[in-house]
Parts: C-alpha cells; structure tokens; sequence
C-alpha cells in the first residue's frame, strides 16, 4: 500500500503543478428556486455551468411525477431490466422518445456513457471500423476503444476528411461506423449531420449522433439530427435524459432490430441496473412539457445568443458559448473572478479540452434572468481576457 499511495501522492502533485487537479466542492442546487442558482460556501451564485436547459429538474409536474412514482415503485429497480423484467413506465419512455426523434424504437439506458460504451461495441468488432469525430465525448472515444475495432479520427467537423479517410480504407472493413457529436460539448458548435448522413449513405457507413446537448433545445426540442426541418438521415440517434429533460439516463433510438439486438448484446444494459423507476417517470412528465411549450426550447439558444452579441462573438449554434482563455491557471483565475461577482462559470481544463485552450464554458438555460445574462456580460467584458475563433483540434482524441 505504500507504493500505491506514493504513486497517488505523485500523480497528485504533477495534477497541482500543472493547475489541472480537480476538487470536489460541497454544492446545492435548491429546488423550489425559479432561477439557476446554487449555494456554495454559503454563497448564493447564479449558475451558468448546469445543462439543466430547461429548468425541469425542479419543474413542479417533473417532480410531481417521479414523487408519485417513488411512492408507487420505491427508490431503485433492483437489478438488470433482463432479471427483474422491464418496467412499464421503461417501455412508455421508449415509445415517447422514438416518436420524438423519429425513428421505430429506443432502448434506455443507465446514463450516456453507459449508453456509448454499451452501444458502439455491440455493432463494431475487430474486422470493422469506427471514424470518430476529434472532438467528439470521450465516452464516445472509450465505447470505440472497447469495441476492438480499428479506429480512424477525422479533423472535426470535416466531412472531406472522412469521406478521404473512408475513399482509402472503408473496403478493407467488414463494416463502419462514424460516430460525432451532435452539439459538441465544450464548444457548442453543431455536427453537419446532413453532409455526414450523404457522406454514410454513400460509403455504407453507419451513423451515429450523440445529441445529448441537443435533445431539448434545438428544433423544437427534437435535436441537432432535425435542425434543417425533416429528419437527417442518421439511424443511431443517442442522448440523455440527464440535461434538458432534468432526470437521469441514457437512450438509443433506432430501428427495432438494432434495438432488439442491443438488449442481448449491449453489456452496459445486459450486466447494468435498470434507471430507478422515478427517473423514467421524471422524464416522461418532461417530454410532455417539451412537446407542449415549444416556446421554452428555443430560450436557452436565445439567451446564449444575447450574452454572446453583447461580447461581440458570433452567433452561437447551441446554448453553450465558449470563452477560451489559453492556460488552466487562466481559466481558474477567471472562474474565481466571476464567482465574486455571484456567478457560477467552472473552469474547463485539459484533458477534457486540448492543451491550450481551457476555456470558461458557460450554458445557457431558459430561465436564466435577462438582467443576469447582461450582468455576466458585462463583468465578462470588462474583466476577462477571452480569445474568439474556431474550436482547437486535439489530434489524440479524449
């Protein structure tokens, strides 16, 4: 044991001197509040780091149905969906999620990442290929790793290094798969799922979008694979439940025979807990209120967009607006600025961004305060040096 603590000890002080060790800081969201507020050190902060988009996880019918289902069905499944049977609130959920995202099933699972390290293993093996976007999750990246397939990054967001990339190799595999983030995370910018849905649909390549920061907020609420009017030609749509829907979990939607062949073949839901049947309800109630107020999913890209005219940046696709400072130690002075002047912007680090560009990430919600989002801007202007332009490539992946 003292090898292991010492090695931890190193680890640990490599992490501090480079500014990239990470806390755990005692944090609570109060629900009863109709803004995105925290409580940290006894310090009342608005929040502009939540993916809580919509402000459902404290929405009162939200709570109401995962209250009424707690009572109903207790606080945990119990086991696999495949050992103690499939809740029916789980096979509701799935009918609702493949109406809203168009397609003929979906599967749920235990959270995102679980969903993409389940579902890409399970359709790529050691005689296929999986493209990847440079900065797509890394959860997407880990669910390739584990499939044993040979893996080939594309610069991102570049359709004609794909389509090179699959014009030189796609024939020496049995099959392929192009994986990319729908709304990329950290810069906010939108996938071109068109071009990639033309580009697949040509190479037999399959396609898969990670919509998590889509679903909710973008085309009335159905996701980036909707954002030029119909349905793009993606047959694996994944996401969440846990951001603008305000619960917990993850899904795929697809075709019945991709759903049906996943439940036997994806380990994450084979071997994993099924949701606590709360969180299924709290996502049903939630997709109710997306399909009934339009009106609430575009908020969120309407107060980025203000925040962002104010700063004098570029429209942004998503709620997500990036503010790239260079250093880690930049970032962390930045982010503890803005939190004197009540303000929640977590600093955005290596490796979760490529080295050289941590950034303050900030994120939109729809019941973000306008005088809040003209406040930040403000403070932002005057006092934080931030640097436009487009998303730094990391050539590595995540």
């Amino acid at each position: 044991m003292d090898t292991l603590d010492a090695f931890a000890r190193a680890k640990l002080a490599q992490l501090e001197e480079a500014a990239l060790r990470r806390h755990l800081v005692d944090t609570e969201r109060p629900a009863r509040e109709n803004v995105p507020v925290i409580i940290r050190g006894g310090r009342r902060l608005v929040s502009f780091s939540c993916n809580d988009y919509l402000g459902l996880s404290r929405h009162p019918k939200i709570k109401a149905a995962a209250i009424a289902a707690l009572d109903a069905y207790g606080t945990g499944a119990g086991a696999s969906r495949l050992v103690t049977g499939n809740h029916p609130l789980f096979a509701e959920l799935e009918v609702r999620l493949a109406k809203l995202k168009g397609s003929e099933a979906a599967l749920v699972f235990g959270s995102g990442y679980l969903a993409n390290l389940g579902v890409i293993p399970a359709l790529a093996g050691d005689a296929d290929v999986v493209l990847v976007d440079e900065l797509a999750h890394a959860c997407i990246f880990a669910g390739a790793r584990l499939s044993g397939a040979a893996r080939r990054v594309f610069r991102h967001n570049d359709v004609a290094h794909a389509r090179a990339i699959l014009g030189a190799e796609r024939a020496r595999f049995r099959h392929a798969l192009l994986v990319t983030d729908g709304v990329f995370s950290m810069d906010g910018d939108l996938a071109p799922v068109v071009e990639l849905a033309e580009l697949c649909a040509a190479c037999d390549t399959w396609l898969m979008t990670d919509d998590a920061h889509g679903l909710g907020v973008l085309a009335k609420g159905r996701g980036s694979s909707f954002g030029g009017g119909a349905k793009a030609g993606v047959p694996l749509q994944m996401g969440t439940l846990s951001k603008a829907l305000g619960s917990y979990g993850g899904y795929l939607c697809a075709s019945r025979a991709v759903t049906d062949l996943l439940t036997s073949r994806a380990r994450t839901l084979v071997y994993s807990t099924g949701l606590p049947p709360a969180n299924a309800a709290a996502a049903i109630a939630a997709l109710d209120v997306v399909e009934a107020d339009p009106a609430l999913t575009q908020r969120p890209l309407a107060k980025a967009r203000a925040f962002a005219r104010r700063l004098g940046l570029p429209d942004p696709q998503s709620p997500i607006v990036p503010l790239r400072l260079g250093s880690a130690e930049a970032a962390l002075e930045a982010s503890n600025l803005l939190e004197t002047e009540g303000y929640l912007a977590v600093a955005i680090r290596p490796p979760t961004v490529p080295e050289g560009s941590a950034r303050l990430r900030f994120a939109f919600c729809a019941d973000h305060a306008d005088d809040d989002v003209a406040r930040l801007a403000e403070v932002v202007a005057k006092r934080v040096a931030f640097r436009g332009g487009a998303a730094a490539r990391c050539e590595t992946g995540a």
